[in-house]
């Protein structure tokens, strides 16, 4: 399986929280990720990509 687990950084702690599991699209427009799982879940947000550790699967973000 290829699909990734999508996290948040949280500044105010410094952690990422779990936002969305079985990643397997991302797609990057002005300002804007969206993401999409397997099971056809949906989300778009202001962030930007951060870190991407694809060996174990996941892939963090960053609030704009």
């Amino acid at each position: 399986m290829c699909e990734a687990n999508v996290y948040l950084l949280n500044h105010d702690t410094e952690e990422s929280e779990l936002l969305m599991e079985a990643v397997d699209r991302i797609i990057p427009t002005d300002g804007e990720i969206m993401l999409e799982s397997i099971f056809g879940q949906r989300k778009i947000l202001k962030a930007k990509i951060k870190e991407m550790a694809l060996l174990d699967h996941k892939i963090i973000l960053e609030k704009l």
